[in-house]
């Protein structure tokens, strides 16, 4: 999709801090952290959401990388959050599917407010 911001990052057209990177998927920091380990991974095809008829092998391949963030993060000991927002009240943002890895410190009871 030519105005995802995702998209663009998969294709190297914007720049990232990447994490991990294969022909599949690929992992960067979000912009934003929400704690000291706030990693993204996307599939490098577009999909909306986890939803959005994604092959199971690609979804495999997204979870699959959560252990190699996990370990290239140092989170293997101390634990870690995985969480894949959907639509609008699952707080979804960038509508491309997206799981992230969030670590680092001891996970606060409630990450943001409540509409």
């Amino acid at each position: 999709m030519s105005d995802c911001l995702f998209c663009k990052i998969a294709s190297h057209e914007i720049p990232a801090d990447i994490v991990y990177e294969d022909d599949d998927v690929i992992a960067f920091e979000d912009v934003n952290p929400q704690l000291p380990v706030h990693t993204l991974i996307i599939p490098k095809k577009h999909y909306a959401h986890i939803g959005d008829e994604v092959p199971e092998h690609i979804l495999g391949k997204v979870f699959a990388t959560v252990g190699t963030v996990a370990k290239l993060k140092g989170l293997e000991e101390s634990g870690y959050r995985v969480v894949a927002n959907t639509g609008d009240d699952g707080r979804q943002t960038v509508f491309h599917l997206h799981v992230q890895v969030l670590g680092g410190a001891r996970m606060p009871i409630r990450m943001g407010p409540a509409d």
